[in-house]
């Protein structure tokens, strides 16, 4: 069985790809997200339509990893998602606009299986990058 380190990196793998089989394939049956906004999320599915969300925004998407932290059953993910921004994003038209995103995601493993993934980032610094959200003054 996979250890936890492996099947993060295979994700990133999956998602960079953009192989929502392969992606959904690593999720457990019970697997939930939780993502900035605090609500969770159930199942597989809801994992791939999270993904297929961003992919949709920005076709282009990749995730850059910057430093992978295991131990035992948990990951800490520490990476920049990318892109350009192509589709629709929760009601916001593409901009045509490019991202560097910091993101960190922490996922348990269970069965060699993704169990669950809660993710933290700054979405108003994304908004700013978007240019439908102000850029605050600097002192």
């Amino acid at each position: 069985m996979p250890d936890a380190a492996s099947i993060a990196r295979e994700m990133v793998d999956a998602l960079n790809s953009g192989d929502m089989t392969r992606y959904r394939g690593l999720l457990h049956l019970e697997y939930t997200y939780t993502g900035g906004d605090a609500q969770t999320q159930r199942g597989p599915d809801a994992g791939v339509a999270v993904a297929q969300m961003y992919l949709g925004a920005f076709s282009d998407m990749k995730m850059d990893i910057q430093h992978l932290h295991a131990a035992g059953n948990t990951v800490i993910l520490e990476f920049v998602g990318r892109g350009k921004h192509s589709g629709d994003l929760m009601g916001i038209a593409p901009t045509g606009r490019k991202i560097a995103q910091p993101v960190v995601s922490v996922l348990e493993t269970r069965d060699g299986k993704i169990y669950a993934e809660r993710e933290y980032f700054d979405s108003a610094y994304m908004m700013q990058q978007l240019g439908v959200a102000p850029v605050p003054a600097t002192a």
